[in-house]
């Protein structure tokens, strides 16, 4: 998947990233007391782009590791007073956000997943080497015809008169 074609949730996590990293850049650059020390700028700039590598790479996994480590690297950077408070708050904001499209977009890979190996186990494919098996159609026998009924009844056997044409009155007659 191109970056042209991220999911939404995704092209809007770089875009937050990479406004904190000119964010980040621009505000190191301030005259006074900075709000983000140089260093801290560039350590946190490293740990965005990895962030913003793995959202781009369409894994939403490895980016939420990354955000982890922004985020752990920042409250220490912050702790050692090279981030004002101030900043801390924007940019854990801005992680919060990126999060959360984050955790989103791993979800609905997950579904995906799930549903693409839920179909695979319900209709297994024929594998590329065998041919499937064709069809014989087995034939239906055809019904045997009904003996005609000429409207007579067969009256052919014990005790009928015309079965027993050889037997009667005239019987040992020479």
């Amino acid at each position: 998947m191109t970056p042209g074609q991220a999911p939404a949730a995704w092209r809007r996590a770089v875009t937050v990233l990479t406004g904190f990293t000119l964010a980040a850049a621009l505000g190191g650059c301030a005259g006074a007391a900075p709000e983000l020390e140089t260093d801290a700028a560039a350590n946190l700039q490293e740990r965005v782009l990895e962030v913003t590598r793995s959202a781009a790479g369409n894994n939403p996994a490895a980016a939420l590791k990354s955000l982890g480590s922004l985020s752990s690297e920042l409250d220490a950077a912050a702790a050692a007073g090279q981030v004002s408070f101030k900043r801390h708050r924007s940019i854990t904001a801005a992680i919060n956000s990126v999060r959360a499209d984050l955790t989103a977009a791993q979800a609905a890979k997950n579904a995906a997943a799930q549903a693409a190996a839920a179909k695979d186990t319900a209709a297994p494919k024929p594998s590329p080497t065998t041919a499937p098996a064709a069809v014989v159609p087995v034939p239906v026998p055809a019904p045997a015809p009904a003996p005609a009924n000429t409207g007579k009844q067969d009256n052919s056997g014990k005790g009928s008169s015309e079965g027993n044409k050889d037997k009667g009155s005239g019987k040992n007659k020479d």
